[in-house]
Order: structure tokens, then C-alpha cells, then sequence
């Protein structure tokens, strides 16, 4: 595998990274960087950390870190995951910072005290800690439940100043949303998977219409709703297949049962990920008021529901 990091990679502008990944001799990795600046996303810190576990250390390749930000990444503990020496030397005002370094999480007793550590790393305030949480969680426990990666989650978020925006990334090397959801359903491509994993009420535990108490399959609709009507950025990137929600255009807020309905924007013939990323950018100052919110999506979730049993119901039964 080989993965270069540019000199800059965000949300807005990550297709041309997604297309450069060489995912070719999967025992092997081989990273580099821009020579100059580094300036990236905390989803694509995710990425590298989790291509890095699953490969014997012997065999990665990290090419010499010579960019005047390289301090970030060892900040960011990515050469832990990587088995590299970095031979960066941080001083103790460089060990600061409103972030989660990148973390490994397996089960649900490493989820919840991972939570618990959210708020005080990022610093947040208390109309702010409920969402970052809220998200975090959802994005963790589909892993755990769905990926079967024996490799759990990695998850790492950063704050950011001069845009008061939280951006979160979280990356695992699993079965894929295709493999999941072709477990109740049986979606023709790796886009047709995401595009149901984001339908309200679909799960791949069960075609049961709203999944289960335990699973509502309504965990990424929610988080692409809450990215939606603040008019942020939102990644999802599985197997060939990527969907990205783009800002919102006006002041007018609505919230679709069907992600291609959204302003957006989608791949299927990206270079193959084993496995699912995430990332989602939340901006501090345009964050609705949670609890509002939540009531909102669960009536979108309710009426997408009732919608569909009764277009269900409608259909010709024979016997």
C-alpha cells in the first residue's frame, strides 16, 4: 500500500487524496509527505494510523519528516500507531492543544471512557460537548457493531481557532458498509450501500422497517443531519465508493430521508477501502441547539418509516 500526504487535505478538498491511495500489496505501507507544509485533516490521520496497525512494522516504510509542521503529527501520536521513530523532539507548550490524539478503541468499556475524556481534551463548553459526544459515540459503537474489525476504531479530532470548528475523523479496517448492509439487503455497489446506510431507519442487522430498540439504523442519518443544518462538511468512504455533503446554499433548512437528495457530491471508483472512514467537521458557531435538533430527526426518522411501510403494504402480496 501507499499512502502521500499533500501539503494540505481537508473535507472540501479530499478527493484528490482519496484517488492517490494505492491499496496494491496490503502487507506492506509505504508512506510520504509534502516536503514543505502539512496541513491535514484529522480523518486522514485516522486512515494512516489504521493501515499502520494492521501492518507488521517491519514492514512500513515512513519517509523522513522534513515540513515545518511535522511537530502536529508527533503531537497527534501517528508514529505510535506507526512503529516509527519520528526523532521530532517536542517541547512541553507543543504537547498542548484542544485535540484527541489518534486512539484505539476495541470494546464498549475503551468507548465510554473515551467519551468521558472527550470534553475535557477539546475544552468544550457544555452547548458544545453534547453533539461532539453524541457523534463520536455513534461513529464508534457502528464500528464495534458492524465492522468486525479486530482492529476496533481509530478515532482523533482537532480544534481549530481561526474557524471555531471541531473536525473529527474515524477510521476502521473492517468488512465495509457493502458486506454489512448485504446482510439484509442487497445493494449492486459499494455507493448504493453508503447511500442506505445514511437511509433513516435501514440497518444491516435486519430489514425490520426503523431496525431494532438496539439499533435504529439511524446513527449516520442523524450525523449527517446534524453536519447538514449546520452547513458543514460530512465523509463517508467505503470499498470504490465516497459521498460527501457540501455547505448548504441559503438559509433554508431541510432535512432529506435520501442522502442523494442533499447537496452533494460521490465517487464509486475510488482506489478500494477495506474498511470505513468517516469524517465530519462541526462549526462551533453555527451549532443548533441540540436537544431542538434531535426532536427534529426523530420525527424526519418517524415519518420516513411510516412512509415506507405503507409504500411496503401497498405492494401486490401473492401467495
Amino acid at each position: 500500500m501507499k499512502i502521500h500526504i499533500p501539503n494540505s487535505v481537508w473535507l472540501g478538498n479530499i478527493d484528490p487524496f482519496l484517488k492517490g491511495f494505492k491499496p496494491a500489496n496490503p502487507d506492506q505501507l509505504k508512506i510520504t509527505f509534502n516536503k514543505k507544509w502539512l496541513s491535514i485533516h484529522p480523518m486522514v490521520l485516522t486512515m494512516i494510523a489504521a493501515l499502520g496497525i494492521k501492518t507488521n512494522p517491519s514492514n512500513i516504510e515512513c519517509e523522513k519528516l522534513e515540513a515545518r509542521s511535522k511537530h502536529y503529527l508527533e503531537r497527534m501520536r501517528l508514529f505510535d500507531f506507526l512503529h516509527v521513530t519520528s526523532g521530532i523532539t517536542m517541547k512541553k507548550h507543543e504537547l498542548a492543544g484542544r485535540s484527541v490524539p489518534l486512539t484505539q478503541i476495541k470494546n464498549s468499556t475503551e468507548l465510554t471512557e473515551f467519551i468521558t475524556e472527550v470534553t475535557p481534551l477539546l475544552h468544550l463548553e457544555p452547548k458544545h460537548a453534547e453533539p461532539i459526544r453524541y457523534i463520536m459515540s455513534e461513529l464508534i459503537r457502528n464500528v464495534l457493531e458492524h465492522s468486525m474489525s479486530k482492529h476496533g476504531a481509530i478515532v482523533s479530532a482537532q480544534y481549530y481557532k481561526k474557524s471555531n470548528t471541531i473536525r473529527i475523523g474515524i477510521a476502521d479496517t473492517g468488512i465495509g458498509i457493502w458486506k454489512s448492509i448485504n446482510q439484509s439487503y442487497n445493494p449492486k455497489t459499494d455507493l448504493e450501500a453508503i447511500r442506505l446506510a445514511l437511509t433513516p431507519g435501514i440497518t444491516g442487522t435486519t430489514r425490520q422497517e426503523g431496525g431494532t430498540d438496539r439499533n435504529a439504523g439511524a446513527g449516520l442519518f442523524f450525523i449527517k443531519s446534524i453536519a447538514s443544518v449546520n452547513s458543514d462538511f460530512f465523509v463517508i468512504y467505503s470499498g470504490k465508493a465516497m459521498y460527501k455533503l457540501l455547505k448548504r446554499k441559503g438559509k433554508k433548512i431541510k432535512l432529506h430521508v435520501d442522502p442523494f437528495e442533499d447537496r452533494h457530491s460521490k465517487k464509486g471508483d475510488l482506489p478500494s477501502w477495506e474498511g470505513t472512514v468517516v469524517g465530519i467537521d462541526l462549526s462551533l458557531d453555527t451549532t443548533q441547539e441540540f436537544s431542538l435538533l434531535l426532536k427534529l430527526l426523530n420525527e424526519t426518522l418517524n415519518e420516513a418509516i411510516k412512509e415506507r411501510k405503507k409504500a411496503r403494504y401497498k405492494k401486490p402480496q401473492f401467495t
